[in-house]
Parts: C-alpha cells; structure tokens; sequence
C-alpha cells in the first residue's frame, strides 16, 4: 500500500493530546518524566476539565513543567508546591488542583509540606516521581536513593550506617487519616503507563468528589544521574528499584 493511502485521519493510532503544548521536553531521552506529562495531560483533555486545572510546579528536573501543561499553572519554592497548592484549592475549590514534584523537592526539604498537607486532607493530587537520586543537580543522594546505590554524594553507595535508611513516603503518607488515594506505579512499559494513566484519573476524579489528598508515585528511572543507557536503567529499575518501592495501590477507599 502506497504511504498517501496509509496517512489518513481514519488510520491515526495516536494524537498529542491538546493539553501539551508544543515545546520541546528538556528531558533527557529515556525519562519517564516526559510519559508521565503526557498522561497527565491526557487526563486533563478527557476529564474535559483543562479551563479547571490549576499545576504547581516543583524545582528539579520538572522545574519547567509550566511551560509543557496548557493549564494555568504557578511555581513554588523548593518543597513548598503542597503549601502553594493548599492556598489555591482553598481560594477556589471547584478548581481541580496538583502538583508535580520528584523525590528530591518532595521527600527532602519538602517532606514536612508533604506530610502536612496530606494530614490535613487538602483535597488535591500530588504527582510524585521518584527516580532515587537528585536528577537536576549533579546526581547526589536523595532521601529515597536505595542501600549501596551510588551517587555522586555516595560514590561507594549508601550506607545505612552513617546515611539512614531509604525513605517510603508514600507508604508513610498512606497511613495519614487525610489521605484518601495512595498509590505506587511506573511508566517504563505500555501496561505501566495505562496503569498509572487510570490511577491519576481516579485521583482527579476523587478530588471533584473532595474525598481528601491523593498521591501517585511514579517510580522512574534517570539514565543521566545512573550512568546507564535508558534501557540499562529500565532494566536496573525493575530488578532494583521495584523490590523496595513495590508497584501498586497502597490505600484504596471502600467503594
């Protein structure tokens, strides 16, 4: 069949949905970040509520996610994007409000807003990605780097000893009276990204019934701070990361 019969309407199989804009992602290639805006996005365009949405963006390898969401969006200072978000759904309340923050900004200096504001039931999603190291800066140890996993602060890999132990926030979120819908999922293959792309729209779809805080972790990879190929990293992702940060539904609400 000639390429001209081919390209139809008809036959397209995928479209960019409308709620991404049309600059280019910085992120480096291979990063679930760029998967992960996308379903976002897609979530927004199919819920219909893309006029609705109000995006608080983190600093980190997101820092720039305003410029990808044609939503109305604000940034926050480092760790902060919980508080922010607090203020804007409790100045407008039908909005549908999130943020979208890595391991560094949420689990590090942002865990106290993060805790809080889960404990306080604040009827928002948080979108949180953990890629177990500080993407952005250089590769340094995060709160959430496993044992005896290297980074640029931990070059012989981390000791539990001197370092502590890896922290579970979302587990530790879960167990909050605040928290409605916590759960684990990734975006490295097709049936991950469908996985994660219902669990973000039952959070948004929770948040128009104020049900109380939503958090999706999005475990991911960073081939950059790794030093490994994207597929390398896929690969040490699920032998690795997934055994500590077990994928799926942490706290579901009885329905």
């Amino acid at each position: 069949m000639m390429a001209e019969n081919l390209i139809k309407p008809e036959n397209l199989v995928y479209e960019k949905t409308k709620v991404m804009t049309d600059k280019i992602l910085h992120y480096c290639p291979g990063c679930g970040h760029g998967t992960a805006h996308r379903i976002l996005a897609e979530v927004i365009d199919e819920m219909g509520i893309q006029n609705e949405t109000i995006g608080v963006a983190p600093v980190g390898c997101s820092v720039l996610a305003y410029n990808y969401f044609d939503v109305d969006m604000t940034e926050a200072a480092h760790g902060r994007a919980p508080a922010v978000a607090t203020g804007i759904k409790r100045v407008f309340p039908e909005k549908f409000v999130f943020t979208y923050q890595g391991d560094g900004d949420l689990a590090a200096i942002g865990t106290a807003e993060t805790i809080h504001a889960c404990n306080r039931g604040e009827n928002i999603l948080i979108v949180f990605i953990n890629n177990g190291i500080y993407g952005m800066t250089g590769g340094q140890m995060a709160p959430t780097t496993l044992e005896g996993m290297k980074s640029s602060t931990s070059p012989r890999g981390r000791d539990i000893k001197t370092m502590g132990n890896p922290l579970k926030i979302t587990e530790l979120v879960a167990q909050l009276p605040g928290t409605f819908f916590v759960t684990r999922q990734s975006v490295h293959t097709p049936a991950s990204v469908r996985k994660a792309k219902r669990a973000i729209k039952k959070a948004m779809e929770y948040q128009k019934l104020n049900k109380g805080t939503c958090l999706v972790e999005i475990v991911s990879n960073c081939n950059s701070g790794w030093k490994m190929t994207p597929i390398h990293a896929n690969q040490w992702m699920e032998e690795n990361m997934f055994p500590f940060f077990p994928l799926g539904d942490i706290k579901v609400p009885q329905e």
